[in-house]
């Protein structure tokens, strides 16, 4: 990517759950690809089932700008801790891009906190392994962040 890349509102993404991999496209053409994790409970919009849910999402927020890579994160606000690798919590880290459904069925999307964000569990990326938010590599939700606007389209399919 290039700096002529940033902040392009024409950036829209897609999570395939079947490859575990985010895309970034451009006017619908494929930019970068990255690995992801999305939930170990499955797909679904249900309150209170960790699952990754599905369809079209906005980009409602974005969060942590400036912060550390390994950042630690509560309600969005950074905590002041740097994270470890491992651990059994399903930590926020990095960056935070807050998903909103745009769909009858997702509609609960940003009252369940549904993040695209970094991992202190690295080495899970790749396979589901959240609690149904998008994890990333913490460089790579930097890389990510740094690009895609605030309103930019996502599907997760």
């Amino acid at each position: 990517m290039t700096d002529n890349d940033r902040c392009d509102l024409s950036f829209s993404l897609k999570v395939d759950v079947t490859q575990q991999t985010l895309h970034l496209l451009s006017n619908g053409k494929l930019v970068k690809s990255w690995p992801v994790s999305t939930s170990k409970f499955g797909l679904g919009s249900e309150p209170g089932s960790y699952k990754t849910p599905l369809g079209k999402f906005r980009i409602h927020g974005k969060f942590g700008e400036g912060a550390a890579p390994w950042a630690v994160f509560k309600s969005r606000l950074p905590t002041g801790e740097i994270a470890v690798p491992g651990g059994e919590e399903d930590g926020v880290l990095t960056r935070i891009l807050w998903l909103e459904g745009l769909e009858e069925a997702n509609r609960n999307t940003l009252e369940r906190y549904i993040y695209i964000h970094g991992t202190n569990q690295e080495d899970q990326i790749g396979r589901p392994a959240s609690h149904g938010c998008i994890r990333l590599r913490n460089q790579d939700v930097m890389e990510l962040f740094a690009v895609v606007p605030e309103g930019a389209e996502v599907e997760i399919a």
